[in-house]
């Protein structure tokens, strides 16, 4: 089996901090997210991944190249963004007889995928959402699904598609997804997969549904720490450091440098940070970054910057400097 991974947006909602890093890169509890979802994939012995990348993509190479050298990696360009179902089709040489596991560059998800992997059918992850109107929608007759909606005006479900889609049937999927090009089938001016999944379902294609308990869409600055919340909330945190106090959850790197603090709860202090003389909850202090006599909550640094005697709820790019002094 095979899994494809579609990482190639430019991640507008997260700027300033994907002016200089694809998103599927940004750090959260400790690692990039294209980080967390590799390994969940490698729990499952998944070890062939495709990655479809964009803006910035010879990041995400030289990453995955780095960090997961064991792993059979396969690269897609994708220059245009025409849609999920025009970047997944770009990845068609990839979709053969075995099955396929796709899932978003940006989400992370709390699910059970051994047993949907192990089934007969094909599955698409969802969840009950409040709004359905802001997403993919599947409607369902008992277990099975009989249509899928992209972002509907006046949706009959709120049973939401959050980016995990389990495929069995990969040789109609990927003659849908070829005629979905060929015809020029559009939704909201794209290419939609939703729309590739339902000609499936129209060929008699049984589809189920598999509920994910925790979806977290990293795509913006408040889900991204979320995110990391969730993610904090699954480890144990056992470092000791004189004078400083530690309020569980949170993640510090070896290599980061606390001093007269306190962290958490819920901070993420990445590899080769100092953090000084501060308060900090609730953010995420990336790679070199350096805090020096802040009261944080709620805020996102970039690598490199640097900020400085500050009390506030900060979102700040690479490279950059706050100082009140």
């Amino acid at each position: 089996m095979r899994a494809i991974i579609p990482a190639a947006g430019i991640g507008s909602r997260l700027r300033p901090h994907t002016h200089t890093a694809p998103k599927a890169l940004i750090h959260v509890a400790g690692k990039p997210i294209l980080g967390h979802i590799i390994d969940e994939l490698l729990a499952h012995d998944l070890r062939e991944i495709v990655f479809i990348v964009g803006f910035l993509g010879e990041m995400i190479v030289d990453y995955v190249n780095t960090r997961y050298p064991n792993i059979k990696a396969y690269f897609v360009e994708q220059k245009e963004l025409n849609g999920l179902g025009w970047a997944i089709y770009l990845a068609r040489e990839y979709i053969e007889k075995e099955p396929i596991l796709i899932i978003l560059g940006d989400t992370i998800f709390d699910a059970d995928l051994e047993q949907v992997i192990k089934s007969d059918y094909d599955y698409l992850g969802t969840k009950i959402v409040d709004d359905p109107r802001r997403f993919g929608i599947a409607e369902t007759d008992g277990c099975f699904i009989t249509k899928l909606v992209e972002k509907p005006d006046s949706p009959v479900s709120s049973r939401a598609l959050v980016g995990i889609y389990y495929l069995k049937s990969t040789l109609l999927f990927r003659e849908c997804l070829e005629e979905l090009i060929n015809k020029n089938i559009k939704t909201r001016d794209e290419y939609q997969l939703t729309d590739a999944l339902g000609l499936m379902i129209g060929r008699g294609c049984k589809m189920k549904t598999f509920t994910v308990d925790g979806w977290y869409d990293c795509g913006k600055k408040e889900t991204l720490l979320e995110t990391n919340r969730f993610l904090l909330s699954q480890i144990k945190t056992s470092r000791q450091y004189n004078n400083v106090i530690i309020i569980p959850p949170v993640y510090i790197a070896d290599s980061a440098t606390i001093k007269n603090s306190v962290i958490g709860p819920y901070v993420s202090v990445a590899d080769s940070a100092i953090v000084e003389n501060s308060v900090i909850r609730d953010s995420i202090i990336s790679s070199g970054a350096d805090v020096k006599d802040c009261l944080l909550e709620a805020s996102l640094i970039g690598n490199h910057s640097s900020v400085i005697g500050t009390y506030n709820r900060l979102n700040l790019g690479d490279s950059s400097e706050i100082s009140l002094y």
